[in-house]
């Protein structure tokens, strides 16, 4: 099979295969009329037990000896075709996993965070499933509302706003503006048009240090989101917003950050949330009616490492919430979380095909044709991936690798010490599963190679979300000399 290092020409950007039979939605169109029938298959079977299944999607199975399906879909063919590096997305693992919060959260809101993967398909199956929307930008939620999603269900975040992000949350009628300091306050009542109130929540620092990372830890006063309640800077913005007769006051926010793994930090925010609740019924004589705790849900990157399971968050969660109130005297405020890369996360793989294997010394790097432009997170916080080969039967045994991307820098490093076969060479196909979140939303161009392509999948169907990003693209946007 002839190695393929980039996008082919003239690439099929839907496909569809009556030799499997369908495993969930139809998705997408049949292939177009002149497009050249893919070879047939070989049945798909299961994981077996050895194998690391749970950080794979669900529909993942083999094909062969050598090659994974996932959605029904080889991931070598989904290689030739679109070629690498490219994003896969599978569609049912998505939809699932927005069902499992919608379970495990009953009566509450659930918002998938579209920081961590927005496109205009996400946003119809999130609107599909029953999911409200948390956006930062005014970029994040145009597409959203110029896709079909209703703005009374999106939630406006960020601790700087623009005016421009003010300006089209107000004009396109969002249901919640997040307040995140003090000087947002009188610049948004300013916008608010007379004779007509904009609904917000506070977000609140509770004093509570969770995260996988110090950079994504976002609960504790020494970062830049949120108002603390040990300074007071909370409590005095809530009495600003009360006495902001274009403002309605609606609840508190609060989020501690990403890729927390246990449920303990969230019952402690909701015990110091309902503390404040009751101080703001005794100073100011409201009973604020939300309480919105954010996501920072964590997943399992590699085998064996631990995940947060929504249902006993959720069942954990509410009991705590009922039993505070209760001892406060308080109504039980209507819940809501934002869960973005427990949703997006495990359903996406992300495919590389391997440049180069260079041996120094007691190191071996392998080199592949994306990196730190596609995948930041390695480098930004030490995120360490489970790569594994595909489309390629190997009898050698596993050595460990220091997987790297093509980028002039030396920081550059997808997956240290990762185990793959020792006779790894260049033109091998890698899949790296977990790669749905904050991969292309945090993309760059970095050395100008351009962003991937995000492929969905499910029930043996593959289509195009976003094409990849050309060297066109590039140019056109650099206008003069």
């Amino acid at each position: 099979m002839a190695v393929t290092y980039g996008p082919p020409e003239g690439g099929v950007t839907a496909m569809s295969h009556s030799t499997l039979p369908p495993t969930g939605r139809e998705a997408g169109p049949p292939p177009p009329a002149t497009a050249v029938a893919p070879p047939p298959r070989t049945a798909a079977r299961p994981l077996s037990g050895s194998e690391p299944r749970s950080i794979w999607p669900a529909s993942t199975a083999r094909v062969g000896h050598d090659d994974l399906a996932v959605g029904g879909v080889p991931l070598t063919e989904l290689a030739d075709r679109f070629g690498t590096p490219a994003y896969v997305l599978d569609e049912d693992e998505v939809r699932h996993r927005c069902r499992a919060y919608v379970r495990a959260f009953p009566d509450a809101e659930v918002y998938y965070a579209a920081k961590a993967f927005l496109c205009r398909a996400m946003v119809h199956w999130v609107q599909e499933e029953g999911l409200g929307l948390d956006v930062c930008s005014a970029g994040e939620l145009e597409l959203a509302v110029t896709t079909g999603f209703p703005p009374e269900r999106i939630v406006l975040h960020g601790n700087a706003k623009s005016p421009a992000d003010l300006r089209a949350a107000l004009r396109l009628g969002v249901g919640r503006i997040v307040i995140d300091s003090t000087s947002e306050i009188a610049r948004l009542a300013a916008a608010v048009p007379a004779g007509s109130r904009q609904k917000v929540l506070i977000r609140v620092v509770p004093g509570i240090a969770a995260g996988g990372h110090a950079k994504i830890r976002t609960g504790t006063d020494d970062q830049k989101f949120g108002l603390s309640i040990a300074d007071g800077s909370a409590q005095h913005a809530i009495a600003r917003v009360l006495s902001q007769p274009r403002l309605e006051l609606t609840g508190l926010h609060c989020h501690l950050g990403s890729q927390i793994t246990t449920v303990k930090p969230y019952l402690s925010a909701v015990r110091r949330l309902i503390g404040l609740l009751a101080r703001i019924r005794e100073h100011h004589g409201s009973t604020l009616p939300e309480l919105d705790l954010g996501g920072g849900h964590g997943v399992a990157y590699r085998p064996g490492e631990p995940a947060l399971d929504p249902g006993a968050l959720g069942t954990r969660i509410r009991a705590e919430l009922a039993r505070g109130c209760a001892a406060a005297g308080l109504p039980v405020p209507r819940l809501a979380v934002e869960p973005g890369r427990a949703i997006a996360g495990p359903a996406g793989v992300v495919l590389y095909r391997v440049l180069s294997v260079k041996r120094t010394g007691a190191r071996t790097f392998v080199a592949v044709d994306g990196g730190m432009s596609d995948n930041p997170r390695p480098a930004l916080y030490g995120v360490r991936y489970a790569p594994r080969l595909v489309g390629r039967a190997s009898a050698a045994a596993p050595e460990p690798v220091t997987v790297v991307g093509r980028h002039c820098e030396a920081g550059d490093v997808l997956a240290p010490d990762a185990p793959l076969p020792g006779d790894i060479r260049p033109g091998d196909l890698l899949a790296v599963p977990v790669a749905g979140a904050y991969h292309l939303s945090m993309a760059s161009g970095y050395n100008l190679v351009g962003r991937p392509p995000v492929i969905a999948v499910t029930g043996g169907h593959a289509r195009l979300l976003v094409r990849r990003e050309s060297l066109a693209d590039i140019q056109e946007r650099d206008i003069g000399v």
